[in-house]
């Protein structure tokens, strides 16, 4: 219950229920409109997290929220249950306190350190294999491409999974699973609760618990075997997960498990692939970007080591300016004010529920002048603090698979400029556009390949033959 709802600050005038609407369908418009008035804080009634929504933009007002005491501000996972028919209840995205702390714990060593560097050939390896199928001369959609390199890529570094039936079968579900929310009207069965109606398996939400039931089968399986059959060599992982402990000795439990593997696969596979098309997507529209991409890229020589590839400053620089420009996910997750505080010089009452808003705040003029315009430069010529910059949230809610997220996207983009030529096939621009809780290219990014790339021979290669 909000308390003093009249002191709430700044709050959009529309009428609620047409807020409503308009946020599952056009959040950006939404929020580019809200900005438009009040550029650094004001209250939306949208749904998602809760009835009435505190939308903060301020870099400084957004690190307040995010690395206070908890006396001030709460993460409160149980605020994020439009997420919980996809993730289940023990997902990282819902736990709160000494739980959520516990599960992070957990699922930090697998995505840090020498992990990545084995899993840097299985992504380069994956995606020529998965580019090799696409025809020359005929247009495509990168997004879906994207999408296949990127959950296989999960399949494999998640689950270990190469081959056979099991591999196959999950792979067919979870895209079937990942596209049905792909448009901002299917998005609308998670943010409106009395849609979720089955009505047998020919209706939207009865093939969703459906679909859901049938990936169930398969990850309990999975786990079920693994536990028969234990092998200390593997280090993909969901056997990394099994074999770890809590401080007390506790192993994480079935149902546990399958919440964490789900919560990986969707959200590690959705955003990624979403994020690497529009690499693609600005590196193409901009043949100077191309260019000095590709001086650096050829700089490596031939069959570069993924972690050289990695460190590439402008590569790095491109990445970031994506992620800034066209962040995938939106929000923050949401905090809950606990006592009296002032923020911007509104007064905020206990139970309010604040939130940072990354898109916005990448949208800054004082930040990005021309914040439209694709600058890789910017972060060759400054450095962001963690709340200017925040493609993937921050505090202790900041994403857990942030690293192999860049990592996968560097090493992708790099290996297809490498060995293609691509084009776009139209002059449009690409708009974002809501897909479940994240944002996607409406037009899915068509391109075409219109040959393979001669690398050319940059001095320092030549002269070290």
């Amino acid at each position: 219950m909000m308390k003093k709802q009249m002191n709430l600050p700044n709050p959009v005038k529309t009428p609620s229920f047409l807020q409503r609407i308009q946020w599952v369908t056009d959040p950006v418009g939404y929020m580019e409109k809200a900005a438009q008035q009040y550029p650094d804080i004001f209250t939306a009634k949208v749904v998602g997290f809760g009835d009435t929504l505190v939308f903060v933009q301020h870099p400084q007002a957004i690190q307040e929220i995010l690395i206070n005491d908890r006396k001030k501000f709460a993460a409160l996972g149980g605020h994020n249950s439009i997420l919980l028919p996809i993730v289940g209840n023990n997902s990282l995205l819902l736990l709160e306190g000494e739980r959520h702390r516990r599960q992070r714990q957990l699922l930090m060593p697998p995505f840090h350190g020498e992990r990545m560097r084995a899993y840097g050939e299985l992504i380069r390896h994956l995606t020529e294999k998965v580019w090799s199928q696409l025809p020359q001369k005929q247009p495509f959609f990168a997004r879906t491409v994207m999408q296949e390199i990127s959950l296989q890529v999960m399949l494999q570094v998640v689950f270990g999974l190469y081959e056979g039936e099991r591999y196959q079968q999950l792979k067919h579900l979870l895209g079937l699973f990942t596209g049905l929310f792909e448009s901002p009207l299917m998005s609308g069965f998670l943010f409106f609760p009395f849609l979720q109606k089955d009505l047998g398996a020919w209706s939207p939400w009865g093939r969703f618990l459906r679909q859901r039931q049938q990936i169930d089968e398969i990850l309990y399986a999975e786990i079920a075997q693994r536990r028969a059959q234990t092998d200390l060599n593997r280090v993909d992982i969901l056997s990394l997960l099994m074999a770890a402990r809590d401080e007390e000795g506790q192993a994480m439990t079935d149902q546990e498990l399958r919440d964490e593997l789900i919560t990986l696969l969707l959200a590690g596979n959705e955003t990624t692939a979403s994020a690497m098309a529009w690499g693609l997507y600005w590196i193409h529209r901009l043949p100077e970007v191309r260019e000095k991409l590709l001086q650096e890229l050829d700089s490596l020589g031939d069959s570069p080591d993924p972690m050289s590839v990695v460190r590439l400053p402008y590569l790095t620089a491109v990445c970031n300016e994506t992620l800034r420009i066209r962040p995938v996910v939106m929000l923050t997750f949401p905090r809950v004010v606990q006592e009296p505080v002032e923020l911007l010089g509104h007064q905020l009452e206990p139970d309010t529920i604040v939130l940072g808003c990354m898109y916005l705040t990448h949208q800054r003029e004082d930040l990005y002048p021309q914040p439209k315009q694709f600058k890789p430069e910017r972060f060759l010529e400054r450095q962001f603090s963690p709340y200017e910059f925040m493609p993937f949230g921050g505090g202790v809610r900041r994403c857990i698979g942030e690293a192999l997220a860049v990592f996968e996207m560097k090493l992708v983009l790099a290996t297809i400029l490498s060995r293609y030529q691509l084009a776009l096939t139209s002059n449009q621009p690409e708009q974002p556009q809501r897909r479940g809780v994240t944002l996607a290219p409406s037009g899915k990014v068509k391109m075409i390949i219109t040959g393979e790339r001669e690398r050319v021979e940059s001095p320092r290669a030549v002269a070290s033959v």
